[in-house]
């Protein structure tokens, strides 16, 4: 999995929609896929048009995430959140500006409507994730 910032580099050196839509693809195909046992009702996101499962666990007090998806494209943005979210403790999580990312990686006017509205849907997800695992700190 790249890091956030090698993803903003690499997005930055390409200049055409075309590049970054074939960059996003490829970020897809690396995505290790989820075993077919984490692929259920617990951990799918509703929201998203495609299939869209996303796995947490903590490590020290921070947050990993696997996810998958039925639908390569995707994949790709799957493939951003986890570098976006990886390794962030519950207050990152809540503060992060993900749509600012996307921006700034030059993504977020490209998103059609159903695919912003699945990545916030994600987002949700995975603020949701840290909300519950605050609970049980309480």
């Amino acid at each position: 999995m790249e890091n956030l910032e090698t993803l903003i580099e690499n997005f930055a050196f390409l200049e055409s929609w075309e590049d970054k839509y074939q960059y996003l693809i490829e970020l897809g195909e690396q995505l290790e896929p989820l075993p077919d046992n984490l692929k259920t009702d617990a951990f799918k996101v509703a929201g998203c048009q495609s299939e869209v499962w996303l796995v947490p666990s903590m490590q020290d007090k921070k947050f990993c995430f696997r996810a998958d998806s039925d639908a390569i494209m995707v994949k790709g943005i799957i493939s951003i959140l986890l570098a976006v979210y990886h390794q962030k403790n519950i207050t990152e999580i809540k503060n992060i500006e993900v749509e600012k990312i996307f921006d700034k990686l030059g993504l977020e006017e490209h998103l059609s409507p159903s695919r912003r509205n699945g990545m916030r849907s994600m987002v949700d997800k995975i603020r949701f994730y840290a909300a519950q695992f605050e609970k049980t700190m309480e």
